[in-house]
């Protein structure tokens, strides 16, 4: 267990440190900015290198919602629900803790602003309300857990699947950023939120609860329609 942990550490780390510091570092750097695409590919590519490197030590979840969904999906152990929920949080603050150092050594720094944070109304990019943020999140993490569940099941070959999840994400975000700013993982939308504008922390309970029902939605789908073992 402690090997699992240190793995969702690392690996969710990753994803809030190449995923977020893209967008804070490099997306709308003049003339030069990586934009919405960058962003995207940014968070795919974190998730598809740590799948490789330490998935085959944790399962690769580094998202809670996915903890979520693989335990009701019956491919995750319960008991260990929590402790990775938990690893998956300090990751996710350390490399906000990191990407804020970063950030606050530019000579013009005055504040962090949204800092990557998730929002809905005023706080989306395109201003998109609360039930566009909602819906789009619980749809899009369903599908999410989907792909995961499908891509690791015993009718695909094996060692696909984090090329499918990490193009799952990139995609995830093409659609999305303009909308919420794309979560699908309330521990990178947490350690964001921590170091941002107050709105960002008080917008935050969305970004739990629509992942994670989304989470649970995808994974009954998957059980009950999609999966190898359902009745025939």
């Amino acid at each position: 267990m402690r090997k699992q942990l240190a793995a969702e550490t690392f690996g969710t780390f990753w994803l809030v440190f190449g995923g977020c510091g893209s967008a804070v570092l490099a997306a709308g750097y003049p003339e030069l900015g990586i934009g919405f695409v960058g962003v995207s590919l940014a968070f795919g590519l974190t998730v598809l290198t740590m799948a490789y490197a330490v998935g085959g030590i944790s399962g690769g979840h580094f998202n809670p919602a996915v903890s979520l969904g693989l335990a009701v999906a019956g491919k995750f152990d319960w008991k260990s629900f929590f402790p990775y929920v938990v690893a998956q949080l300090v990751g996710g603050v350390l490399a906000a803790i990191a990407l804020y150092l970063i950030v606050s050594g530019k000579s013009d720094f005055a504040g962090a602003g949204g800092f990557a944070s998730n929002g809905y109304g005023a706080n989306s990019p395109g201003g998109f309300s609360m039930m566009s943020a909602l819906i789009i999140e619980v749809l899009l993490t369903a599908f999410f857990l989907i792909i995961i569940l499908g891509s690791t099941s015993k009718l695909v070959p094996a060692g696909f699947a984090p090329i499918s999840i990490g193009l799952a994400l990139t995609l995830i975000h093409l659609i999305s950023i303009p909308v919420t700013n794309t979560s699908v993982n309330p521990a990178r939308s947490t350690a964001v939120a921590l170091f941002a504008d107050v709105w960002a922390l008080q917008q935050l309970w969305l970004f739990w609860v629509a992942p994670l029902i989304g989470a649970a939605i995808g994974a009954v789908i998957w059980k009950a329609l999609l999966s190898p073992d359902t009745a025939e």
